[in-house]
């Protein structure tokens, strides 16, 4: 669990996360979150909601902490960024595949922590 593959990958994916949630915040990357914030309308909390949770998931990966719960709430995160890009903007599903894929290998890294949840 503390090998390099895995250190690169958990910091690999810390960084792209930070860029991701920050990017939400400071908009200095342009992303085609305008038609999913079209598609929620009114609903406007969720794109800071999500941006926090990178931020601070990103936080714990950066800081190797929590890590295994780090990935548990950012599992759901990543299947809808894959889904969005996958439904509504395909251009952008390379990076949405990156980071599940990364956020796999780190579950598959880490699947020891999780054995007791599934007894």
């Amino acid at each position: 669990m503390n090998s390099m593959f895995t250190k690169i990958v958990r910091i690999l994916l810390g960084v792209i996360l930070l860029v991701s949630g920050l990017n939400k915040f400071f908009e200095f990357i342009p992303t085609p979150a305008g038609n999913l914030i079209e598609s929620f309308g009114q609903v406007d909390y969720v794109f800071p909601v999500v941006a926090f949770l990178e931020i601070a998931i990103s936080i714990l990966l950066l800081a190797k902490k929590w890590v295994a719960f780090a990935l548990v709430i950012l599992a759901p995160i990543c299947v809808n960024i894959l889904l969005f890009h996958l439904y509504l903007d395909f251009s952008g599903v390379i990076p949405a595949l990156v980071t599940a894929t990364l956020t796999g290998i780190l579950i598959y890294k880490h699947w020891r922590q999780y054995v007791p949840l599934f007894n």
